[in-house]
């Protein structure tokens, strides 16, 4: 059963940087491609990155040149390096993985979510 484990997020200043964490299991992590998401409160859940098992790199375009994701597929996790940031960052990212690399970026078809991780970013 595909289990996600997300951490790293935190209160940081405007400008600041964080990365997150997470770590996948029950799955073949090599053979999925793995996806970031975050939610604001009343907002949606919306794809931040996205990284296919071959290492194709897609971004939302709100973050592109600040975020940067990553994975090492011998410790079975995925990163999200963030730069920048600003207060429109402020969500709880989550993390999510699926073989098809069309459904990691469709949030609205993936049902299994781990806690995911808050980050604030205030002064």
């Amino acid at each position: 059963q595909l289990q996600f484990v997300e951490s790293g997020g935190d209160l940081v200043q405007p400008g600041g940087s964080l990365r997150l964490s997470c770590s996948i299991s029950g799955v073949d992590f090599s053979a999925y491609a793995v996806g970031w998401y975050r939610q604001a409160p009343g907002k949606q859940r919306d794809v931040v990155a996205a990284i296919t098992s071959d290492g194709k790199i897609s971004y939302a375009d709100s973050v592109k040149g600040r975020f940067t994701i990553s994975r090492d597929n011998g410790k079975n996790t995925a990163y999200l390096q963030m730069n920048n940031l600003k207060p429109v960052d402020t969500a709880v990212y989550y993390c999510n993985a699926d073989r098809a690399p069309l459904i990691v970026t469709a949030p609205k078809f993936l049902t299994s979510w781990g806690q995911g991780t808050q980050v604030i970013v205030s002064s």
